[in-house]
């Protein structure tokens, strides 16, 4: 096992040079960090509290974990369809986006939310079963 987290690690750690390689090479630098220091930001400020404290307010007992695992994830669908939500209008060029993007990212939210309930619903049946089993 420690042998596979090494691997899997040089991989990671060689894929980030292959980036920063890249990165250099396309000479938007500055761009690029700006960018990620308002990513790291804006999770730290907003998307993790936000988790957290719609987690403990909305959720009591087991399923809390579970609960905020979907926000999280809703969250990140979020934050990466953003841009395509919210683009000023239809472009000039109807290829760019061509599909329903805002219905696509209910779909796949509909889809977080039914499995994050499928995973409570589970952890429950599970739970309530080995109870019944001691």
């Amino acid at each position: 096992m420690r042998t596979l987290r090494v691997g899997v690690g040089a991989a990671g750690v060689a894929l980030m040079g292959v980036g920063a390689f890249l990165l250099g090479e396309a000479g938007d630098v500055p761009d690029v960090l700006v960018w990620l220091a308002g990513a790291v930001a804006l999770h730290d400020a907003v998307v993790a509290p936000a988790v957290l404290l719609t987690g403990l307010l909305l959720v009591r007992g087991g399923a809390r974990g579970s609960v905020r695992g979907g926000l999280l994830v809703a969250g990140a669908l979020t934050v990466v369809a953003l841009p395509v939500l919210l683009r000023p209008g239809r472009t000039a060029n109807p290829s760019v986006l061509p599909l329903d993007y805002p219905r696509n990212w209910l779909i796949a939210l509909g889809v977080v939310a039914a499995v994050t309930a499928l995973w409570a619903v589970g952890r429950r049946f599970v739970r309530a079963r080995a109870r019944r089993d001691d």
